[in-house]
C-alpha cells in the first residue's frame, strides 16, 4: 500500500450525514454542450411559506422558531411558532386594511423578528415583501440605489426597525401615498405607524380567505441583484421557486428524524437570495429554530456570534472564509467553545468565497479534537434568480471550491467556452423574470428557456462528471495579456486570496492588455491584528507592516511556484491597499462581492502604480 493511501484511510470518518444518492443524467451534444440532470424526482413541497408556519404553530405550537438577542443586557428575546402565527395573521390584517393593491410591502433595515413577521404577513396579504440592503440606506451618500428602487417597485408599505436611525434615507424619498411602519421609534417629521399597533389589528376572516388565494404563482418577494453592472434588477420570487427551492436544499441532506431540532445561528442579511431564502427557509419548513446573529465576521463585530455560539449548539452552520478563520482562531484557543459548537453539527457549509485548504485542515483538526470525527464541508451554488441554490455538494467531499452537482428538479447545461463551459440553469426554482423590466426579461434565457447566469464551471473529471464541478468564476471577467494569454480572473482570484491567507480579505485581478498579472488586495485587518499581536493595528499600519507584507510576498511566491510555466496563473506584482471597496462606486455589491470591472476603473490610478516602470515602495515585486 503507498504511504498516500495509508493516510487516506488513517482519517477519521466523517459525521454520518444521509446524502441524496448522486444519481445523474449525463447529455452530451455534438457541439460538446454536456447537460446534467438529477434522475430522482423532486419531493413534494408546500404551495406556499406561509403554510410551514401554519402548520408548525399547530403541531409543535411552544417550539421556538425565532430568537434574537436585545434589552440593555442583549438576553435572547424567543418567540415560538404559535406566537408567531397569531402576531403574523394581526398582521395581515392590519395590511389588508390598508388596501395595498398588490404594492410590496419594503423593508429597509436588517434581520430581526419583526422583519421576518412583517414578511410573513406580506405573504399571506399576497403582496411581495421585498427587502432592501440597508446599505443603502445607511452606507449610501447619495442614496441613489435606494431611490431608484423605490421608483421601481413603488411600494405601499415602508418597514424601519429604527426611525431615526433610518431618517436621511427616509427623508430622500417621496413617500406620498406610503405607509412607514416603525418597530422601536418614530423619525422626526415622518408620519408613521408603529409595528406593535399594526400587530394589535384584530383578526377577521379575511386573513384566512387571502392565505385560501395565495397560488404557487403568487409573487412572495421582490429580492434585488447586487448592482454590480449597474442599478440592481428586482427579481421575482414566486411561492413555488421559494418552496421548490427548500425542498432540493433538504432532499439532498435529510436531517434525521430521531435527532436534534433542527437549530441555526446565523447572521447572513435577509436581503441577500442566501440569507432569506436559503438559510430562512428550509429552518421553517422543517419546523426548526432560527437564532439571528447580530454578530459579522469583521473586527470588533464577531465577539458576538462567538458569545453566541457558547450557548447556541448548532445543527446546520454556514459562515464565509473570514468567518470561519476567526472561529478557528477563536476555538484553538477555548475548549468550551469547541465542544458547544461540535456538540450536534452535523454540516459546515460555505460561501462567498473558495474555502482555503490550511482554513479546511484547521477547522478538521478541531472537530476530531472534540469530537473525534470530522464534519462535512457543504457549498452551493445559484444565484438570486434561482431561489437560490441549483446545485450543491452533497456527498462526502474533501476538496474545496466545488460546485457540487444538480439538485431534483434542476437542469445544469454547460456550454463550451474556451477552457471551460458557461453554465445556464433550467428548472422550477428559475424566476420568470424581473419586475417592471420585460426587455430584461427576454434577455435572461436562452432558446431552450435556460436562464444565463453568466458564470462558469469545469468538471473535477470530464470522463466522470459525477465527481463534481468547480467554480471557474464569472465569463465576462476574464482578459488576455498581451501575449495572447487568457487568464481566468475567478479561480485565480480564489486561489491567490487562499495563498495569502489569513492576511488577505479579498482582492483585484488585473493584467488586460498588460505583459503580466497584478493584485490589488485588501487586507483582512483582523487577521492582520493578530498575526502582528497589536489589537489597535490600523489599515493604514496593516498594508505597510513588515511581518503582513512578508506573509503576503510568501503566500504568493509560493502559489507562482507552484503555477511555474503557466504565466496565466503567475502573479508578478501586488500591492495592499487602504481604501476599503465603495458601494456607490458599484466596487461592492450589497452581498459583499466585488465587481471586479469597476473595482479596476475607479482604482486606475493604483493599477498605473502596479504597472509603472519603476515600482514604487508600496509595490509588492515577487519572484
Amino acid at each position: 500500500m503507498s504511504g498516500s493511501a495509508a493516510a487516506v484511510m488513517t482519517k477519521p470518518a466523517f459525521r454520518k450525514v444521509e446524502w441524496l444518492k448522486r444519481d445523474i443524467d449525463v447529455e452530451r451534444r455534438n457541439d460538446g454542450t454536456v447537460v446534467l440532470k438529477s434522475r430522482i424526482p423532486l419531493q413534494a413541497y408546500e404551495t406556499h411559506i406561509p403554510a410551514s408556519l401554519a402548520k408548525w404553530a399547530k403541531e409543535a405550537p411552544e417550539r421556538i422558531w425565532l430568537a434574537q438577542r436585545g434589552g440593555p443586557n442583549r438576553e435572547w428575546r424567543k418567540v415560538s411558532y404559535a406566537e408567531a402565527k397569531r402576531t403574523v395573521d394581526a398582521l395581515t390584517q392590519g395590511l389588508l386594511d390598508l388596501r395595498l393593491d398588490g404594492r410590496p410591502v419594503a423593508i429597509l433595515s436588517g434581520n430581526s423578528i419583526e422583519h421576518a413577521l412583517m414578511t410573513q404577513a406580506a405573504m399571506q396579504a399576497r403582496v411581495p415583501a421585498a427587502p432592501v440592503s440597508p446599505a443603502y440606506s445607511l452606507m449610501s451618500h447619495d442614496h441613489v440605489k435606494l431611490k431608484y428602487l423605490f421608483d421601481l417597485i413603488k411600494p405601499a408599505v415602508l418597514m424601519v426597525q429604527d426611525g431615526p436611525t433610518f431618517e436621511k434615507a427616509l427623508k430622500a424619498l417621496d413617500l406620498t401615498g406610503v405607509t412607514v411602519v416603525h418597530v422601536a421609534r418614530p423619525c422626526d417629521g415622518i408620519p408613521s405607524v408603529s409595528f406593535a399597533e399594526l400587530a394589535a389589528t384584530p383578526v377577521t376572516k379575511d386573513v384566512e380567505e387571502s392565505i385560501a388565494k395565495i397560488t404557487p404563482q403568487t409573487v412572495g418577494k421582490l429580492l434585488f441583484t447586487s448592482g454590480s453592472t449597474g442599478m440592481p434588477k428586482a427579481v421575482i420570487n414566486t411561492q413555488e421557486m421559494m418552496c421548490a427551492n427548500a425542498a432540493m436544499m433538504m432532499q439532498v441532506r435529510p436531517r434525521a428524524p430521531d435527532g436534534p431540532v433542527a437549530t441555526m445561528l446565523d447572521w447572513m442579511p435577509w436581503n441577500h437570495t442566501m440569507g432569506g431564502n436559503a438559510a430562512f427557509h428550509p429552518i421553517l419548513v422543517d419546523g426548526g429554530t432560527l437564532y439571528i446573529d447580530d454578530g459579522r465576521p469583521m473586527p470588533g463585530q464577531f465577539e458576538e456570534t462567538l458569545r453566541n455560539l457558547r450557548e447556541i449548539s448548532p445543527t446546520y452552520y454556514a459562515n464565509v472564509p473570514a468567518g470561519y478563520a476567526a472561529l478557528a482562531a477563536a476555538m484553538e484557543k477555548d475548549d468550551a467553545l469547541c465542544r458547544s459548537f461540535f456538540k450536534n453539527l452535523s454540516i459546515m457549509a460555505y460561501g462567498g468565497a473558495r474555502l482555503p485548504d490550511d482554513l479546511y485542515d484547521r477547522m478538521q483538526s478541531l472537530a476530531v479534537k472534540t469530537t473525534g470525527e470530522r464534519i462535512v464541508f457543504y457549498t452551493g451554488w445559484g444565484s438570486t434568480e434561482t431561489a437560490p441554490t441549483s446545485t450543491g455538494t452533497y456527498w462526502d467531499t474533501e476538496r474545496v471550491g466545488l460546485i457540487g452537482l444538480p439538485f431534483p428538479g434542476v437542469e445544469l447545461k454547460m456550454v463550451p467556452c474556451g477552457s471551460k463551459y458557461e453554465l445556464r440553469l433550467r428548472g422550477v426554482n428559475v424566476t420568470p423574470g424581473y419586475f417592471g423590466q420585460p426587455e430584461l426579461t427576454k434577455k435572461m434565457f436562452d432558446e431552450e428557456g435556460f436562464y444565463c447566469i453568466g458564470d462558469a464551471g469545469i468538471f473535477v473529471d470530464d470522463s466522470d462528471p459525477v465527481k463534481g464541478i468547480i467554480f471557474a468564476g464569472r465569463v465576462v471577467e476574464d482578459f488576455k495579456l498581451t501575449t495572447g494569454t487568457f487568464v481566468h480572473v475567478g479561480s485565480l482570484r480564489t486561489d491567490a486570496i487562499a495563498a495569502a491567507t489569513p492576511v488577505v480579505h479579498d482582492a483585484l485581478v488585473a493584467g488586460q492588455d498588460r505583459a503580466f498579472i497584478g493584485l490589488l488586495a485588501w487586507p483582512n485587518l483582523h487577521a492582520c491584528r493578530q498575526l502582528v499581536g497589536n489589537p489597535d493595528l490600523t489599515f493604514a499600519d496593516a498594508v505597510k507592516h513588515p511581518d503582513v507584507i512578508a506573509c503576503l510576498r510568501r503566500g504568493l511566491e509560493t502559489h507562482n511556484r507552484e503555477c511555474e510555466g503557466a504565466s496565466s496563473r503567475i502573479i508578478a506584482r501586488a500591492m495592499l491597499m487602504v481604501e476599503p471597496p465603495s458601494i456607490d462606486g458599484n466596487e461592492l455589491t450589497d452581498k459583499g462581492y466585488i465587481n471586479q470591472r469597476a473595482g479596476l476603473e475607479r482604482r486606475a490610478a493604483l493599477v498605473e502604480r502596479l504597472y509603472a516602470d519603476k515600482p514604487d515602495q508600496d509595490v509588492i515585486v515577487l519572484r
